[in-house]
């Protein structure tokens, strides 16, 4: 691709700032800034501006050139200032500009012409050197292997959080040392899609996710199943698969998984990766185009992979997020009984596969808690109908200074 140039005409409408952007107002050493977080990734990490450019930056609608914006500046300030501080704007791409969408898509053609997912999370969870890392695990599951936990070697799938480890390292050892003894083959992976919303476009009709890719860990290189994963790519059947997996490239909830996975394993294993998107057209209609897909999807995982013993399968998802950053008037205090109580029943009714009512429940308010395991769990269900499972361990991380809170859970099927 040819290098695009910045904005640079007076004339020319002003690209207006990204509507996928959040804005949001902070104080640094006594000092008021705007903080530009993109989920994308596109835009420079940590930018932000002083407040006082938030009177300016209303006047960028898509409209107004730098010409018609003469009569607006300050004393001392001209054309050429502004068009500076525009092309600062574009430089780190927070204009829906021409130079953005060619850097995004850059972006995502670099992606996905990879055949490798390399960590977003080493380095920043966790540790990314291999020795210092396996010393920080070494750590973690001493406490707790020391406690008699109780290994299983006829496990069938875990469902586990993908919380950040620096909180939940605790019970990332709880859910994943009981496995530890375990030798399968092959994992299929049920995992959280966080960004698949982002692109309306591309997963609107398809909710389940394939990654096509091995994955590199600070531990390992963790090889794809490359024969299963052909034998999906063929099939004719509406299972709901987009093998698109744009939404995967900042995505964390399947490596969070496999770093434990190759700290405790040491045999040879191939992953068939997916991340599920929201089910919400559940809650309206069961019966409709997504539960026509999800059937089909499941009866083939588990004709395929269901009396499979070399398969288990990894199930990665947190439960409830709530209070002010997740859009709730009330703090997360205030809010603890209530939630404890709603999770509580969700993971009874994962533990006993208890699909029907576990669909009801999120249906009474629409997903009051904003419950991101529901997706991959309910399709692990409905795939193993007959499994059973016992609750491993429930947390919480109270994110006071936000007033907001996020709660995570372990359930292991036999």
């Amino acid at each position: 691709m040819s290098q695009q140039k910045l904005f640079e005409s007076t004339s020319q409408p002003i690209p207006p700032l990204r509507q996928d952007l959040q804005i949001i107002p902070i104080k640094e050493n006594g000092s008021a800034f705007l903080y530009f977080h993109d989920q994308l990734e596109y835009a420079t990490p940590d930018f932000a501006l002083r407040r006082e450019a938030g009177q300016l930056l209303s006047l960028f609608d898509g409209q107004k050139s730098i010409n018609d914006l003469e009569n607006h500046l300050g004393h001392g300030v001209n054309k050429d200032d502004l068009l500076q501080f525009i092309q600062l704007l574009d430089q780190n791409r927070v204009l829906a500009s021409n130079y953005f969408e060619h850097h995004a898509e850059r972006i995502e053609a670099e992606y996905e012409s990879r055949t490798i997912h390399k960590s977003v999370t080493a380095g920043n969870s966790y540790p990314s050197e291999p020795e210092e890392l396996k010393k920080y695990l070494d750590e973690a599951f001493a406490k707790h292997i020391d406690e008699n936990l109780k290994t299983y070697d006829t496990a069938k799938g875990l469902y586990a959080p993908h919380i950040d480890p620096r909180v939940g390292l605790d019970s990332y050892v709880k859910a994943f040392a009981p496995i530890r003894d375990l030798n399968p083959k092959r994992v299929v992976i049920l995992a959280t899609s966080h960004y698949a919303g982002l692109y309306p476009e591309i997963y609107q009709n398809d909710p389940f996710i394939l990654v096509d890719r091995d994955f590199e860990m600070p531990l390992e290189t963790i090889p794809r199943d490359r024969q299963a994963i052909d034998q999906l790519q063929q099939t004719d059947a509406d299972l709901g698969i987009s093998f698109h997996d744009r939404a995967h490239r900042m995505e964390h909830s399947i490596e969070l998984h496999l770093l434990f996975l190759s700290y405790l394993w040491d045999h040879d294993y191939e992953i068939v990766p997916f991340v599920i998107r929201g089910l919400d057209d559940l809650y309206y209609l069961k019966d409709g185009h997504l539960g026509q897909q999800l059937d089909n999807f499941t009866t083939f995982l588990n004709n395929k992979f269901g009396s499979s013993e070399d398969t288990f399968f990894l199930i990665s998802g947190d439960l409830a997020h709530f209070g002010n950053k997740f859009g709730d008037d009330a703090g997360a205090s205030t809010m603890f009984d209530e939630v404890k109580l709603f999770d509580q029943q969700f993971l009874e009714h994962g533990s006993q596969n208890n699909r029907a009512d576990m669909l009801e429940l999120m249906k009474e308010d629409y997903d009051p808690y904003r419950i991101c395991g529901f997706p991959p769990l309910y399709t692990f269900l409905q795939s193993m109908p007959e499994v059973q499972g016992k609750i491993l361990s429930y947390d919480l991380w109270d994110e006071r200074e936000r007033d907001s809170a996020v709660t995570f859970g372990s359930i292991l099927y036999e």
